[in-house]
Parts: structure tokens; C-alpha cells; sequence
């Protein structure tokens, strides 16, 4: 493309218009790294603050077990923060530690319009038991995210959360067929 022909294209494209959302392995490969940011900072890492801005100020979370825990997003962020320093050393549940693992080839990500995403996936939950026992499998779930996106920003929020089938933990490794 010529010279010419480039500046008009750039020219025609204000400079302030926002980026429009991604799609394919680009929308996918943003989903999973929210994804794993977000459970690390809520879970293993204990660190809301450090993932704050992943969730939208709107976010709703329904849980199968407790209802509608969490009505927004500085009510999920401030219930972490609580629960971390809670774990710190003085804290009532000082060492607890636990660990969120996603269940390898259980997610799907969908496009939904040009707005947002929808993230499926299946996850386990451990905790720590001392050096002994190590990190012990207590449960499991699924849960679907609706992850919106947010052109001002160039990024995907987390608007909601749709935990569900909570359970005991299934073996892992699999048992074999017999």
C-alpha cells in the first residue's frame, strides 16, 4: 500500500476511537490469562487488590450453595481483602492457604455479540494440611463468567459469576475403566 493510500486509511480512523473487541485466539488467550489472574489473586496468591481492576464495578456473583453473595464488585474485593488479612500472620485463620485449579480441557469460551464473552469451564479446589498430608483436593465446581468488554479500557471486566455444582471433589487422577 502506498504511502498516500496509508495516511488516508490512518486519517479517515479518528485517533480517540476505541479498539474494537478481540475475537478467536485473541479473545480466548485474554479470557484465560484474566482467568488465572483473577483466581490467583482471590485464591493462592491472596492478593484482591492486585486484581481489582479485573472485576467490573456492576459484577454480581450467584452461587449455587449461598445465593447472591456478592452484589458488586468493591463488595468482592473488600470480602477477599478481609478473608486475606484474616490468613496473615495474628489473623484468626493465620496459615490457611488454599489453591484453585481449573480442570484441564473442561473450558469453552464464546463470543457473545461484540460486547463481551462467556468462559465455561470446570475447576477444583484445594487446601493446604501441613508438610505431612500437602495439598488436599476438598471439592469442585463449574462456573460460567460473562466477561465484558471494555473499549475505553482496551480490556475484558468481569461483570458475572455463575458458580455452581459445588461438590465433593472427584478422584483425580480418574479411575480407569474397568
Amino acid at each position: 500500500m502506498s504511502a498516500i493510500l496509508l495516511a488516508q486509511a490512518a486519517a479517515a480512523v479518528p485517533a480517540d476511537t476505541p479498539p474494537p473487541m478481540p475475537t478467536g485466539e485473541e479473545m480466548v488467550s485474554r479470557i484465560e490469562a484474566n482467568d488465572a489472574r483473577l483466581f490467583w489473586g482471590f485464591f493462592e496468591g491472596c492478593d484482591p487488590d492486585a486484581v481489582a481492576d479485573l472485576v467490573h464495578e456492576d459484577f454480581r456473583m450467584v452461587h449455587d450453595l449461598v445465593g447472591l453473595p456478592l452484589a458488586s464488585g468493591k463488595q468482592m474485593v473488600d470480602q477477599a481483602r478481609e478473608a486475606c488479612e484474616a490468613r496473615a500472620p495474628g489473623g484468626k485463620n493465620e496459615g490457611y492457604k488454599n489453591r484453585r485449579l481449573l480442570v484441564p480441557g473442561s473450558r469453552t469460551i464464546k463470543k457473545l455479540g461484540d460486547w463481551g464473552a462467556l468462559e465455561e469451564a470446570h475447576h477444583t479446589f484445594l487446601e493446604w494440611r501441613g508438610k505431612e498430608k500437602g495439598w488436599v483436593q476438598t471439592g469442585g465446581g463449574r462456573y460460567l463468567h460473562i466477561w465484558q468488554w471494555m473499549p475505553e479500557e482496551g480490556r475484558f471486566r468481569l461483570l458475572e459469576s455463575l458458580s455452581l455444582d459445588h461438590g465433593p471433589a472427584p478422584a483425580y487422577p480418574p479411575e480407569t475403566a474397568r
